[in-house]
């Protein structure tokens, strides 16, 4: 198989793939090293697709939110879980965490949290990892992006949200 084979199958597998495929299973997979699956990843992006790295491997990014809704939280880190629990518990997805640094501008990580699963998987890989949230970087501060699949949705999560106190600037409901 040739290089520029390997990227296709790479590409065909990642576009197949229900969840988030790792380096390893994808080197594993096509009989080549790790670091050999990140270049043709980094390859594979500068040709234009659009490949996610989250926290539990590679992804196409081909969910485009419905009823996209872009919240200002803010909570130290020991309520992460809490906070992606409440959001995954009202049907929704937390897609990405955004925080603006002061000195690099807006920095921000794919989350693609769509179960308490994946909130579970992320929450372990930041400790496993001995890696701290990004809001760490800004006194708890940080935007999310969140998929809806409808109004209802959408209003459920913003009600769950402001009730735990996430909301940035929005006292909680008593």
């Amino acid at each position: 198989m040739t290089a520029a084979q390997r990227r296709q199958a790479i590409q065909k597998l990642l576009e197949q793939a229900e969840r988030p495929l790792s380096a390893s299973f994808l080197a594993a997979r096509m009989g080549v090293s790790r670091q050999i699956v990140v270049g043709d990843v980094a390859l594979l992006r500068a040709g234009g697709a659009v490949i996610l790295a989250t926290p539990r491997g590679y992804m196409m990014d081909r969910r485009a939110p419905e009823h996209p809704l872009i919240v200002a939280c803010r909570h130290d880190s020991g309520r992460l879980r809490e906070e992606l629990y409440t959001v995954v518990d009202a049907g929704c997805a937390v897609l990405d965490v955004v925080v603006e640094h002061p000195v690099y501008g807006q920095l921000s990580g794919q989350l693609q949290v769509f179960s308490r699963a994946d909130a579970d998987d992320f929450c372990t890989a930041l400790k496993e990892g001995g890696a701290e949230p990004l809001s760490r970087l800004t006194d708890g501060i940080h935007l999310h992006t969140i998929s809806c699949p409808s109004g209802r949705h959408r209003r459920q999560v913003l009600d769950a949200l402001r009730l735990k106190g996430f909301l940035y600037g929005d006292p909680p409901e008593k």
